[in-house]
């Protein structure tokens, strides 16, 4: 694998007058090979030869898989034929109990700071400056894993002379892909990657990744076409996690965090109404959120420590408000699709696959 590697690259760097060649914007073509790599590092290189849903990629060679790791999670490096350009493609949910696990172990972390993955081995991380911020534990961990291969090759790469990567991925791939890239973004923010070495980002039929404080700071820092969340409106998937907003959940400035001071000055019986209607307001969703943290948080994570024996688990941040991230494309779905595709009680999966976002794509005006 590592000769195939070095010829791949070795040829890109014999080409003269190749610079880089990524571009801001939604493209077309450039999501149509990001979904048949996808397609691909879901079914495993194993099975290419029977694989016949969607083509091979036209302009990207596979060079490299990484051995799973974490919750059976894995990626791909492809290289582009003629340019100067790089795609690691994170796999989606497969049918392993393990990879499930990531899933549903979705209580919410601070979106900074530090995780120990075994004893001695600490994953520090920066996903957002902002203290609010907060990202879906179980993604953010299969990413920490990921983390140190994606590095290493990032690191190959850019010595042959590429420094224009996409990241994508198709599910939970897309999932975990909005923490990368936040992830990668910190890394040259410090210094720690070079200055020069460019990402894309396009998160695939993708689910909500965190709160509202980390998705204005992913926003931000992908700001100008830099990132895409492409998501087919009749797929569930990006509906999740379920999400919950309490009085809590706000910025810091808002009407609710004096409530209860301004109850206190009413006179009676004003008083005590309010503060009954209040209570009727904001304790069912406080409920709510410390039942979502207690069954996705607390009880998941007894699989998990089963899963990774090393893995310290580590505080949540006391939220369940999930949002969409980032800059999104909807391929909104017609008559014509709905005959092709239609509706299937038990079959959930009907609107997920690439192909389904292949085919909505043909027809996406932008």
């Amino acid at each position: 694998m590592k000769t195939i590697f070095g010829t791949v690259l070795l040829m890109l760097v014999a080409r003269p007058g190749l610079g880089q060649f990524l571009e801001p914007g939604f493209d077309k073509k450039e999501y149509a090979e990001l979904l048949k790599i996808n397609q691909k590092v879901h079914l495993g290189q194993e099975k290419w030869p029977g694989d016949t849903a969607l083509p091979l990629p036209e302009r990207y060679e596979f060079v490299f898989r990484a051995p799973a790791l974490a919750f059976d999670n894995c990626w791909d490096l492809w290289v582009h034929r003629d340019k100067r350009q790089a795609v690691i493609a994170v796999r989606g949910t497969v049918e392993t109990q393990a990879s499930f696990m990531a899933n549903f172990y979705a209580a919410m972390v601070p979106a900074k700071g530090s995780l120990e993955l075994e004893k001695g081995v600490k994953f520090d991380y920066a996903l957002s400056e902002n203290p609010h911020a907060a990202v879906h534990v179980g993604w953010l961990v299969s990413m920490a894993y990921l983390s140190k291969s994606i590095g290493h090759k990032l690191d190959s790469c850019y010595k042959a002379g590429i420094k224009d990567f996409i990241l994508t991925g198709h599910s939970q791939g897309g999932g975990i892909t909005f923490l990368l890239t936040s992830y990668l973004n910190s890394l040259k923010k410090q210094q720690k990657l070079p200055g020069d070495m460019r990402f894309k980002t396009y998160c695939s039929a993708a689910p909500k990744p965190g709160n509202l404080f980390f998705a204005y700071d992913y926003e931000a820092a992908t700001a100008g076409g830099w990132a895409f969340n492409v998501v087919n409106p009749a797929d569930w998937v990006p509906d999740v996690p379920f999400s919950l907003q309490t009085v809590d959940d706000f910025t810091q400035t808002n009407p609710f965090s004096g409530a209860k001071a301004m109850i206190r000055k009413q006179k009676f019986p004003r008083n005590m109404a309010l503060r009954h209607v209040y209570r009727k307001l904001s304790r069912p969703s406080k409920k709510a959120q410390k039942n979502y943290e207690r069954y996705l948080g607390r009880m998941v994570a007894k699989g998990v420590k089963k899963q990774l024996p090393g893995f310290t688990l580590p505080e949540y941040y006391h939220s369940n408000y999930y949002v969409r991230t980032g800059t999104t494309i909807v391929l909104s779905p017609d008559e014509e699709y709905f005959r092709i595709y239609p509706h299937e009680t038990g079959k959930i999966w009907k609107h997920h696959f690439p192909q389904n976002y292949l085919y909505l794509l043909e027809s996406y005006q932008h």
